[in-house]
């Protein structure tokens, strides 16, 4: 008669990597189809979690289905081309998984991807056929994603592989502002995102000068605050102005002077 099932205890060791107390415990329970939080099956626990034995074992010795779904329709291979494990996407395309499989808001494994600076993953993806085009529920494509998370070297691949990516039109509007009144722009500079910032303001028409609401700062205020020197110098080059004050009457030129001095 078989065990009964302590899901928590599985994905624990999912989880943690322990191969050898996993295939012990699926053994005496004699069934690995347990549901986890948000749906999750042990297949999307072992690639978010980058475990590739374990994603093998589950795969080849309990025949779990690579195409499972949880409750937001995340794949194995969203989990692991979000989290950027190389080797578990690799082996799920291998195993003849949905390269384009779309999840909660149409994003792709290759839109997930495209938020963690691994270009490997990027280019494994494309490589099978992902489709750089396709768009998520807001008209994102993956080259409107890794302009956000500024990677150079992933843009510039894109744009190799698909010219055309930068031309999509999205349905986000670039000046929507968060709860403190920054745009796209001054969460870039907070960040240190040169790219984006080049994007943007060179590509997208984006006012260097643009002011955050809840405090009158600009890109240049906030990028000189973080002590972002490059950062500073890309806006600077892209024409922001050193006399610009916030709301505490600091001009954009005592905060680099401050940013270049701690330099």
């Amino acid at each position: 008669m078989a065990a009964s099932v302590d899901p928590r205890r599985l994905y624990r060791l999912v989880h943690e990597g322990q191969l050898c107390a996993l295939r012990e415990e699926l053994r005496a329970a004699g069934r690995a189809d347990c549901a986890g939080p948000a749906g999750d099956t042990l297949l999307h626990c072992a690639a978010r979690h980058g475990h590739l034995d374990v994603l093998t074992y589950l795969v080849e010795a309990w025949d779990m289905d690579i195409e499972a779904t949880n409750r937001d329709y995340k794949r194995p291979l969203h989990e692991a081309a979000s989290m950027g494990h190389r080797d578990c996407v690799r082996y799920l395309l291998a195993r003849g998984a949905a390269v384009d499989c779309l999840k909660k808001a149409d994003w792709t494994p290759l839109m997930m991807a495209c938020t963690r600076r691994n270009l490997e993953v990027v280019q494994d993806l494309v490589e099978h056929g992902a489709n750089p085009l396709l768009k998520n529920k807001d008209g994102w494509n993956s080259f409107h994603i890794a302009s956000r998370e500024g990677d150079p070297r992933i843009l510039q691949y894109l744009l190799t592989v698909c010219p055309a990516a930068w031309k999509t039109e999205s349905k986000a509007q670039v000046s929507s502002e968060d709860s403190l009144g920054a745009q796209a722009l001054h969460r870039a500079a907070v960040t240190g995102q040169d790219e984006a910032i080049r994007f943007l303001v060179s590509e997208l028409g984006v006012d260097v000068d643009v002011r955050a609401t809840s405090a009158c700062s600009s890109a240049l205020h906030y990028a000189a605050k973080e002590g972002h020197v490059s950062t500073v110098q890309t806006l600077l080059s892209l024409g922001a102005d050193l006399n610009a004050k916030d709301a505490r009457d600091r001009s954009g030129m005592a905060s680099v002077g401050t940013c270049l001095g701690n330099y």
